[in-house]
């Protein structure tokens, strides 16, 4: 066991890893080491665990065995000199910013390094990334910065191109699936069944195998291209569509929102005669708004497997209509080969791509804050008519 064991198909990766972390130990191999990582690659891929796994090994006197109480304690977030950050907001403030890079001047109280990971670097602000390049410009003698993002071109390119950049790839289906039957113990026809779906999203691959209610849902999904019979129809589809993104996100977060009022409001005094009722509102009135950008982005997250998942069906589409007849073709959603082939025959490759075109425009939709569902309903109304 180690702390690499999770890193599935990332074997190159994994040895540029191991190469910096032996450079603390080795100085013939120092160049192998940097103040600061970018790992970046697909959704999915890894890019969190490979961070952590990297922090952990970085503190851990056998370069990461995974069984340590350096290692385990990295891993979780409980090391005093490994600080892991991931944002449940739209952003990362140049505040936290500032908090970071106040601890990144701190000597290491434990272990050989302070790390401090950023998940979600891509998140950053403008005025935050430079409270963040002026602490990479100038590190602390044993500051390492971890920073993850999907692409280098999400992180601005001064922080970029001050970074050692490495990129994951997107594992194999049959990688994924030994690792859910491993890990997990999932039964081996699940596992490939997840896998597949899932395309190479671990995390993703992992809630398909674990929850009946996630593979339920995306079952349903795959039901929407042959319900756009109509525009009242399509309209009906959005709305539901945008209902179970909101009322998904609303359960992920309902324990965790009210654990933290109940929190705040023992925190303020709240029923005491301390408690002064204008910094309760005040205090209250952040928390709301904080959760509510919470649950925004949880539906934001939703709302892409949607897309993803309508990707996967029309990319079979195009498949049976392109290459028909290879011996090599495989599609995502076999299990639905014949409601594929139909839609394959009544269409063409042509009117396919502009399909998928209108999930893509979807997710720019998205990402600009268009309101969900009218970039829902914009995307299938184009679905259902691609030649308009």
């Amino acid at each position: 066991m180690s702390v690499w064991d999770d890193l599935v198909g990332q074997e190159s990766a994994v040895a540029t890893l191991r190469r910096a972390v032996a450079a603390g130990h080795d100085p013939s191999e120092r160049h192998a080491m940097s103040h600061a990582w970018l790992i970046t690659g697909p959704p999915g891929s890894g890019r969190s665990n490979a961070a952590r796994a990297f922090a952990a090994a970085l503190q851990c006197p056998s370069g990461g065995c995974g069984t340590c109480s350096a290692c385990r304690t990295a891993l979780s977030g409980a090391h005093p000199d490994v600080t892991l950050v991931r944002t449940e907001q739209l952003s990362i403030g140049v505040d936290e910013v500032r908090d970071l890079a106040r601890r990144a001047a701190m000597s290491p109280t434990l272990g050989p390094h302070q790390v401090l990971v950023v998940e979600d670097a891509d998140r950053v602000t403008e005025r935050g990334a430079d409270a963040l390049l002026k602490s990479i410009e100038e590190p602390a003698p044993k500051t390492v910065w971890v920073l993850c993002a999907p692409t280098p071109d999400d992180v601005v390119v001064t922080i970029r191109s001050r970074c050692r950049r490495l990129h994951l790839v997107t594992p194999s289906d049959e990688a994924v699936a030994r690792l859910l039957e491993q890990r997990d113990g999932v039964d081996a026809a699940l596992a490939a069944h997840a896998a597949r779906a899932a395309q190479g999203h671990v995390g993703r691959a992992r809630a398909l195998a674990r929850d009946e209610a996630a593979r339920n849902r995306r079952h349903e999904i795959l039901k929407v291209p042959g319900q756009l019979v109509s525009v009242g129809a399509c309209l009906t589809a959005a709305a539901n569509i945008v209902k179970a993104s909101a009322d998904e996100a609303a359960q992920a977060t309902a324990d965790l929102d009210a654990r933290e009022r109940a929190e705040l409001s023992e925190a303020l005094g709240m029923g005491t005669k301390g408690a002064r009722p204008r910094n309760v509102q005040a205090a209250l009135k952040e928390l709301d708004d904080q959760q509510k950008a919470r649950a925004k982005r949880l539906q934001r997250d939703a709302l892409d497997r949607v897309l993803t998942e309508l990707t996967t069906f029309h990319r079979d589409v195009l498949v049976v209509q392109t290459v028909p007849d290879h011996p090599e073709r495989r599609l995502v959603n076999p299990e639905l080969r014949e409601q594929i082939t139909a839609a394959a025959r009544s269409s063409t490759p042509e009117a396919t791509i502009r399909r998928i075109d209108a999930l893509l425009a979807a997710r720019t939709a998205l990402e600009g804050n268009v309101a969900p569902l009218l970039a829902i309903e914009a995307m299938l109304l184009a679905m259902a008519d691609p030649d308009t």
